[in-house]
Order: C-alpha cells, then sequence, then structure tokens
C-alpha cells in the first residue's frame, strides 16, 4: 500500500541560500564603489564641459565689445550664456551644487572671472590642475574656503603673485592650495 503523506521535498538548504546571498552582498558593493567612483568622473566631467561653454559663450556675446562690463551671473542667464544645467532660478550651480559667480575687472573691465564654489579637495586639485590652455586665461585662484561672492580686483593681472597660480598649475599645487575634504573649496579662472 502507498504511504499517503510521503513526498519528495527538493529545494535549497539554507546554507546554500546564506552562500548566494553572501554572493550578491559582496557584489553590490563592488557595484556600489565602481558607481560612485563613476558618478564622480562623470560630475568632473561635467564641470569641466560647464566651465568650457560658459567661457565660449561669454567669449561670443563680447566679441564685439571693448570690456566686459556688465557681465554678471544673472546677465549670464538672461543673455542665454550659460548651460541650461547650470541655471537654478536666479542663480548659476556648477556640475557638484556649488555657486557660479561671474564678475567682470581689470582696468576698464577688460577681464572677467569665473568662479566655482562648493568644491572637494579632489575635485579642486582636478579642475585647478587642468590645462585649460592659454587662450586667455591669465590666472587662477585657489581658495580653501567657499566664498558668496566673487572677490576679483585689479591684482588678477595674469602674473603669478600670491592671489594667482602660474599656468598651469601642477597636481602636487593644486592639492596643497586645496583644503579639507569637504566641499569648502573654490576656484577663480581669470580670462581677458
Amino acid at each position: 500500500m502507498k504511504k499517503i503523506f510521503e513526498s519528495e521535498q527538493s529545494g535549497r538548504s539554507m546554507v546554500e541560500m546564506l552562500g548566494v546571498l553572501a554572493i550578491i552582498g559582496v557584489l553590490s558593493v563592488g557595484g556600489i564603489a565602481g558607481y560612485s567612483k563613476a558618478m564622480a568622473k562623470f560630475k568632473l566631467t561635467k564641470a569641466q564641459d560647464q566651465l568650457t561653454m560658459l567661457l565660449m559663450n561669454i567669449r561670443t556675446a563680447y566679441a564685439t565689445s571693448p570690456s566686459y562690463s556688465g557681465i554678471s551671473s544673472s546677465n549670464a542667464i538672461a543673455y542665454n550664456l550659460a548651460p541650461s544645467d547650470m541655471i537654478s532660478g536666479t542663480s548659476l550651480h556648477n556640475a557638484f551644487g556649488g555657486e557660479v559667480i561671474i564678475s567682470s575687472g581689470g582696468t576698464s573691465n577688460t577681464k572677467f572671472a569665473i568662479t566655482f564654489n562648493g568644491l572637494g579637495k579632489e575635485t579642486c586639485a582636478s579642475l585647478a590642475s587642468t590645462d585649460w590652455g592659454t587662450d586667455g586665461l591669465v590666472g587662477i585662484n585657489i581658495s580653501a574656503a567657499s566664498t558668496t561672492s566673487a572677490s576679483f580686483t585689479p591684482s588678477h593681472d595674469g602674473s603669478a603673485d600670491s592671489a594667482d597660480k602660474a599656468l598651469p598649475v601642477s597636481l602636487p599645487q593644486a592639492f596643497s592650495e586645496c583644503g579639507g575634504e569637504t566641499a569648502t573649496n573654490s576656484i577663480t579662472w581669470v580670462y581677458y
């Protein structure tokens, strides 16, 4: 006679399930770390693109003007000089969320400055040591504390003094100038 309650059971044991969960955990940690690095690289590339587009648009708009008089962050928004991904209400923000400030200065407003605030140490060092070329770039100012407005004084004359770094800025010099691991750094690029 057949037994009614006898059945064949198949499935996984608890040990096998724990092994699978451990493998999934290890892969997840690796995936999250890889994703974080990829996002940091993406934001850095995006910030570089934002600066390049902003620079080209300002130069194009002011190509026939004898000075950069009147250039500011709000005018860059009003004149459609800033990439749309930088515009947040009435202000500009970089890919890392820090404020972007545009100002004019120099003798008769013949120069302008673009300041990226809210940068972490590695981002600051990477952006500062990027080879931006020499086409109009006269100085880079690195500040370890975020500023609320661009301090653009006539001392930005393109010479390598205490405010402006000799171009190009080396990576070791940029790392020493960019302070702290938190987002408290700013970089100002001065162009003519």
